[in-house]
């Protein structure tokens, strides 16, 4: 990819962070979203609750970047913080959009977070990029989110939706919890352990972003997890040799259900979503096993 000068928002998150410290390292130019008076060059103000993005600041931008919205598993998902994570993907989304399509000369590329929650429970059922939304309140916010990124695309914005899976990373994530648990020797699975979890290492997310960056024939969405998900189970049980920790317990899903309320049926439920345009595009996976994805991640 030749040097560009790349908008992000999300840039202090989990994969925000990674990526931008990837582009920088190899010599691209990083403007990155900041909730407050920008303080330089490599800064642009924007408030996505208020829906304002300082457009002037993205001017000369070959691409921007949409990772921002507040964690979904944060806190339990009470209606005013289900509220709190639709409006801040959805609102933002918007604002972006719209401020790169006012500009003279638009972004190339509009890359904007989705998640493989717009699948919903998919059972055994293994679902690519041509599967119909799920039920329930993520499907819900996945498409409201992916719509929100309409004026890009009427603009003529190549514009890509990164439906991204678990990430397998330390510093953050399902796995950021994870990982204490089972060092501890308190790891174990989650409910029946039979649902799939699909997953993505760190290091590969960040090159799939980049890939969605420079591969002009990608548009729309684009799944982004590892190549073979599997159940809840063998992940466990992976964790377990990597770490070279017993996981002997068990989180039955009525407890589950108490603690989590709503978000358990996330948890619970089956997610089996393969990266077919992913694949189809040349894309190559560093650490496509578990194991690879664990060890790369500690």
């Amino acid at each position: 990819m030749e040097h560009r000068r790349i908008a992000v928002a999300g840039a202090s998150g989990l994969i925000g962070s990674a990526l931008v410290r990837s582009l920088a390292a190899d010599g691209h130019e990083v403007v990155r979203l900041v909730r407050r008076s920008a303080r330089g060059g490599d800064e642009v103000s924007w408030d996505p609750d208020r829906q304002y993005v300082d457009a002037a600041g993205l001017a000369g931008c070959d691409a921007v970047v949409n990772l921002a919205g507040a964690g979904v598993g944060d806190h339990r998902w009470t209606d005013a913080y289900k509220r709190k994570i639709r409006d801040s993907r959805v609102l933002g989304t918007a604002a972006l959009a719209e401020a790169a399509a006012s500009l003279d000369t638009p972004p190339r590329v509009f890359v904007s977070g989705s998640a493989i929650g717009f699948y919903g429970d998919t059972g055994d059922r293994a679902v690519d990029e041509d599967a119909p939304p799920g039920d329930g309140f993520l499907p819900r916010l996945c498409v409201e989110w992916e719509e929100a990124a309409a004026p890009a695309q009427e603009a003529g914005v190549r514009t890509v939706f990164a439906r991204t899976g678990l990430v397998v990373a330390r510093g953050g994530g399902a796995w950021g919890r994870l990982f204490p648990l089972f060092k501890a020797g308190l790891g174990g699975r989650l409910g029946s352990g039979a649902q799939y979890w699909s997953f993505i290492a760190l290091h590969d997310e960040v090159a799939a972003l980049r890939h969605l960056l420079d591969s002009e024939g990608l548009s729309g969405p684009v799944n982004l997890t590892a190549p073979e998900p599997l159940t809840n189970r063998e992940i466990t049980a992976a964790m377990g040799r990597v770490l070279r920790r017993p996981a002997p317990f068990a989180v039955p899903a009525p407890v589950l259900r108490a603690v989590l309320g709503e978000m358990a049926g996330d948890v619970l439920g089956s997610a089996r979503v393969v990266p077919k345009r992913l694949l189809e595009s040349g894309f190559s996976f560093a650490f496509p096993g578990i194991e690879d994805a664990l060890r790369a991640a500690l």
